[in-house]
């Protein structure tokens, strides 16, 4: 009993962590927006009826049903208007600005997140080899004890997270690695890994060791720079995978799933400690922020990236794009943009059922 209620706890918890998300996603904009001197009309959380609104001054903020995203709604952000203070009437740079604020604020918030994290730890793995397992595929393939990874199977390493990623996603059978030697690289294809048998799954075998890093101002900076850009990385490969058809359904997660995700990574850090149980939660954060800040930015209608792009041709043109046209655009982006998230949060719930999603 005491464990479904944690359980219940940690899954309240998850859902206003990622509320929190989004919220400061469109404080970005609306922060923004007032300081460019646009009318904003609405800000709310969430979408669908709105369950709790007041007023002050010129704007109506607002708390809707649905926890699966937010606005800022401008004053003549997709419509033509008079008002001299409206989105439309702005400069082009001061409204880049505003668009761009949201994705920039989930990859500052993932920053402070991570920062919090990387402090934390006394030491930080490098990419650097200090030692390896007996029998290890790397060293028979050649490598030595001080080389430095530096790609694999094309994969820019700047980090542990990277290597780590990167090597999640190789082929155990066929590897391409490139390391650092004394200053000059030196290339190794088709290095066969060992595996492991890990969830029914043929996993590549870490065979090696790598130095430690010890913890001062510079390489907490360093670290929490590119464990972040790391993230980023991630995130990118993650929606590259997506399009080209690597990853499928049942690997995306929308605020259900997430949830899930949160609430389980709470509950594994529990059954070490209360920090850890945190830890968890704030890497689930990183990953989320950085995540919707990278998802944001893609060209696409009803996006923020989408809305940069007409943006940009408007500054190139000298001369804005039609609202109405424009209007039409993102709007039937969004009805595109709701399908997919109805789609995947459906997927999400049926995963909780059948432990698949609707793949299984």
């Amino acid at each position: 009993m005491f464990t479904i209620l944690i359980n219940i706890l940690l899954g309240i918890i998850a859902v206003w962590l990622f509320g929190l998300i989004i919220f400061l996603h469109e404080l970005g904009h609306f922060v923004t927006a007032k300081l460019s001197g646009i009318r904003v009309n609405e800000f709310a959380l969430g979408m669908g009826p709105t369950i709790f609104h007041f007023e002050r001054g010129e704007t109506k903020y607002a708390l809707r049903l649905f926890p699966i995203g937010g606005f800022c709604a401008m004053e003549g952000e997709d419509e033509e208007s008079d008002d001299e203070r409206a989105f439309g009437n702005k400069p082009v740079w001061k409204r880049i600005l505003v668009v761009a604020a949201g994705a920039i604020m989930n990859l500052v918030l993932g920053l402070l997140l991570m920062a919090i994290i990387v402090v934390q730890q006394p030491t930080y793995a490098s990419t650097t080899i200090s030692q390896f397992t007996e029998n290890s595929a790397l060293e028979a393939a050649g490598l030595e004890v001080g080389d430095r990874f530096v790609s694999v199977d094309g994969y820019s390493i700047n980090g542990d997270r990277d290597l780590s990623f990167a090597l999640g996603l190789a082929n155990p059978e066929s590897v391409d690695i490139v390391v650092d030697r004394n200053g000059e690289r030196v290339t190794f294809d088709d290095v066969k890994f060992h595996t492991v048998e890990q969830d029914g799954q043929e996993i590549l075998s870490m065979e090696f060791y790598v130095q430690p890093i010890q913890r001062s101002f510079g390489s907490v900076i360093q670290k929490t720079f590119t464990d972040t850009w790391s993230m980023v990385k991630m995130a990118w490969i993650s929606l590259v995978g997506l399009v080209t058809g690597r990853f499928g359904l049942n690997e995306v997660a929308g605020p259900v799933g997430m949830a899930q995700a949160i609430t389980q990574a709470a509950a594994v850090g529990l059954e070490v400690s209360f920090w850890a149980a945190l830890n968890n939660i704030l890497l689930m954060m990183v990953v989320i922020t950085v995540s919707l800040g990278i998802f944001n930015l893609l060209p696409l209608p009803a996006l923020d990236g989408g809305r940069l792009v007409f943006l940009i041709i408007e500054g190139i043109r000298r001369k804005p794009i039609n609202p109405k046209y424009e209007g039409w655009v993102h709007a039937a982006g969004f009805v595109l943009l709701l399908g997919i998230m109805v789609l995947v949060a459906f997927n999400d719930i049926v995963r909780l059922f059948n432990g698949q999603g609707l793949g299984g």
